[in-house]
């Protein structure tokens, strides 16, 4: 077998290049005496190579093969030795990505990495191999030797492919999901504005003015529970909700619903910067559009030059503070309250349960206050209410 050894001999003694070691700076020089020893040594080291292995001469002829080799590709070294690469094993070896590489591009380069061969072998079927092929080149000689290695990445590849297909049918499923969310949301803003027209209509054909109040205050809910559906709708499906933007618009679009020419009233946000769980923004919409509508409702019977409704939200750490605040009249201290608390305050006390917060509610001739707090959040705004 052609080796760097045998390319330069010296005084009938095959020595590999000297090199100094690392550590001692000492001269090194491989155990060989003599070519024998030398192509000993070479054939234990292509024997001790766990992936196929061969060593070609420039006629691409087997000069020796690593017995891993034998044992992956079921040949014999009698078969293989000697024999032009093409015609191992009745031709299994003659293969045209093969001959790309050793015909065509080898012979342009000194070494090859990473060549991708897919084949059906004729006795261990189909296989995806990677080459790694090396020239080597004699100073003193026109001979040639390659060095070709073999790694198969079948298993890898088909892996990789599951993994592809998996990737592919997730996003597929994924997509219909998107389209079935956008349906059911889509069907659900439909139903809700339904159902409110039945309830407008409704309010308007009756006689009684309390049965007209309570279908009026049922029609303002579903126009509520619609509003936070529009305006999460807006997010697209995402989980993560900029709360100061949400509330924001919340309250715009109350607003320009609600509000009318006899009345006027400003509605102001303020907020921390934070993001906030799709889920905990239906809830937090919810109870600012159910304390907003009260507030609209009831905090300026009379006309209010400067009527103000004040939304805050502070957020520290994983606590938080929500109060909805108005100037107008509070409530009446002399007036006892009702047992249920009334619905809006049922809702809000619900919903506030569902955040693990909990509901405060403030009354002075400057006005009516609800905090919704959890924890410790609730100080630095409620020293400023």
């Amino acid at each position: 077998m052609p080796s760097p050894a045998s390319a330069r001999p010296d005084n009938d003694v095959c020595r590999f290049p000297q090199h100094r070691n690392g550590l001692t700076g000492v001269p090194t020089t491989l155990p060989v005496r003599n070519l024998e020893e030398a192509n000993l040594l070479a054939h234990a080291i292509v024997n001790t190579i766990p992936e196929p292995f061969l060593v070609l001469d420039a006629d691409l002829r087997v000069l020796e093969a690593s017995r891993s080799f034998y044992e992956i590709f079921k040949v014999a070294p009698g078969q293989t030795q000697g024999c032009l690469l093409y015609a191992l094993g009745h031709g299994q070896w003659d293969i045209p990505a093969l001959r790309l590489l050793l015909e065509t591009i080898l012979p342009e380069r000194v070494a090859m990495d990473g060549f991708e061969v897919d084949h059906d072998f004729p006795v261990i079927g189909h296989r995806i191999m990677l080459l790694n092929a090396r020239k080597v080149l004699y100073d003193e000689s026109d001979t040639m030797a390659i060095l070709l290695a073999f790694r198969d990445v079948t298993e890898r590849r088909a892996i990789e492919q599951e993994k592809e297909a998996l990737l592919k049918r997730s996003e597929e499923l994924r997509r219909q999901n998107e389209v079935l969310l956008q349906e059911m949301k889509h069907r659900v803003a439909n139903s809700l504005q339904i159902i409110a027209s039945i309830l407008m209509l409704k309010a308007r054909a009756v006689s009684s003015d309390e049965t007209r109040f309570h279908l009026q205050d049922a029609h303002q809910r579903v126009m509520s529970v619609a509003a936070v559906q529009q305006h999460l709708d807006m997010s697209d499906g995402i989980d993560q909700i900029e709360v100061g933007n949400y509330l924001q618009k919340l309250c715009t679009g109350l607003g320009t619903s609600m509000i009318g020419d006899s009345q006027p009233v400003t509605i102001t946000v303020s907020s921390d910067t934070g993001m906030i769980p799709s889920a905990k923004a239906v809830s937090l919409g919810l109870i600012v559009t159910e304390l907003v509508i009260n507030a609209l409702k009831y905090a300026f019977p009379i006309h209010h030059p400067e009527a103000t409704i004040d939304v805050r939200y502070a957020i520290d750490q994983d606590d938080w503070t929500m109060i909805v605040s108005d100037n107008g009249v509070g409530k009446d201290a002399d007036k006892p309250p009702k047992a249920d608390g009334g619905l809006g305050t049922t809702i809000v006390a619900a919903l506030a349960k569902q955040l693990d917060a909990k509901v405060t509610m403030t009354t002075s001739p400057a006005g009516f206050s609800v905090t919704v707090a959890r924890a410790a959040a609730a100080t630095p705004l409620l020293q400023g209410a």
